[in-house]
């Protein structure tokens, strides 16, 4: 165990810094975030998809997307990391999931907010940026 520690031992104050880092970009950025969510974002039964019709803002849109989910598994990755060091993960990694695409990621959002501690964490948020509370179907 020892011979392990001692291998990796250089690498502690990287691990220390990156953990620091992660934690202060979440802290800053994930109450921005949520209050971007439209209040009424988990109300509906499937969400819209719609494509730009010009070449100018199609390559707009495609940037935009490709950056919003390299942010999205930022978040996710480092809200994971936050479930074993100081932080919200949680609530950082349910951020992730909402910025990335992928297959069936409305239910999985919806089924996420049926939390409560998840659903009263994204609405205090909210609060805190003097945004309405987020509204949700009763199940």
């Amino acid at each position: 165990m020892s011979e392990l520690l001692n291998v990796f031992k250089p690498l502690l104050p990287l691990i220390a810094f990156c953990s620091l880092l992660v934690f202060l970009i979440s802290l800053a950025s994930l109450p921005w975030l949520v209050a971007k969510i439209p209040e009424d974002y988990f109300l509906h039964r499937k969400r819209k998809k719609t494509l730009p019709l010009t070449t100018a803002a199609f390559a707009r849109y495609l940037f935009l997307r490709l950056a919003r989910n390299l942010v999205g598994l930022i978040l996710l990755a480092g809200g994971f990391l936050m479930l074993f060091i100081p932080g919200q993960g949680v609530l950082t990694m349910v951020m992730g999931l909402i910025l990335i695409d992928y297959p069936g990621k409305y239910s999985v959002e919806k089924a996420i907010i049926g939390y409560p501690a998840v659903f009263k964490g994204l609405n205090w948020l909210r609060a805190r940026a003097h945004k309405p509370p987020l509204r949700k179907h009763d199940s």
